[in-house]
């Protein structure tokens, strides 16, 4: 008698968990901070990856055993569009460094839960940032199994990205490595339309240089021309 194998259902990993990005404009645009100046920050390096309010896979075949951080960072992983972040699919890397933005409607037990699945899964640094007022920040970093506490917010430099974050004045500032404050997309897209601006300005006064020195050859062979029709080497003169 000839037994029958049933096939195993596919299992679909859904690149949403239902959840709202963010709870308030907030908090949304420090996620929008972090994300788009990390990615700035390590555009010219194609093996980071940087991703904000993404969904993180680690087990294959368990679709519920999932977390999404509001920012991360995997170093040793290709840039490209992701629907979500399968470890197994990801050379088993865990993205090294992580940030959540604290909302009102963060509970205390589900933000352990996700300390532990960082801790388990071998985050190497993990940050909470307190954006309202009064701001604060929360740092732990790496220590064999365990996520340990930064006790000195303002003297800690990232390992892995370079970056500082202080509490100034009742607010939140990130400094990048280069020490510049990161800015936020607005900010962002005027330096770079400043920039093009520059560049077009620079462009359109080498054209108009050029213009002029084209212009004054070109009479200087008329004059060469006329000199010679006289009877006159230039050459001579």
């Amino acid at each position: 008698m000839s037994t029958i194998t049933r096939k195993q259902p596919k299992i679909h990993y859904p690149d949403s968990d239902g959840q709202p990005m963010a709870d308030n404009t907030l908090q949304f645009d420090w996620i929008s901070i972090l994300k788009w100046n990390l990615d700035y920050q390590f555009a010219n390096d194609p093996s980071v990856f940087v991703a904000g309010d993404h969904l993180i896979y680690a087990e294959e075949g368990n679709n519920k055993y999932r977390v999404a951080p509001d920012v991360y960072v995997a170093f040793g992983r290709p840039k490209g569009r992701r629907g979500s972040y399968k470890v197994w699919e990801e050379d088993g890397i865990f993205p090294q460094v992580v940030f959540e933005v604290w909302s009102p409607s963060n509970r205390l037990d589900a933000m352990q839960k996700k300390f532990e699945f960082y801790q388990l899964h071998g985050v190497q640094e993990y940050y909470i940032i307190y954006p309202e007022t009064p701001a604060s920040v929360k740092i732990w970093r790496r220590a064999g199994e365990n996520l340990i506490v930064v006790p000195d917010v303002a003297s800690w430099v990232s390992p892995r990205t370079g970056i500082r974050l202080e509490v100034r004045e009742g607010e939140v500032a990130v400094f990048g490595p280069n020490g510049k404050v990161f800015d936020d997309p607005i900010q962002m897209a005027s330096a770079r339309d400043r920039a093009m601006n520059l560049a077009q300005n620079y462009e359109k006064a080498l054209d108009s240089v050029n213009q002029s020195r084209d212009a004054e050859y070109e009479r200087a062979e008329k004059l060469a021309a006329k000199l010679r029709e006289l009877g006159i080497d230039p050459d001579s003169i």
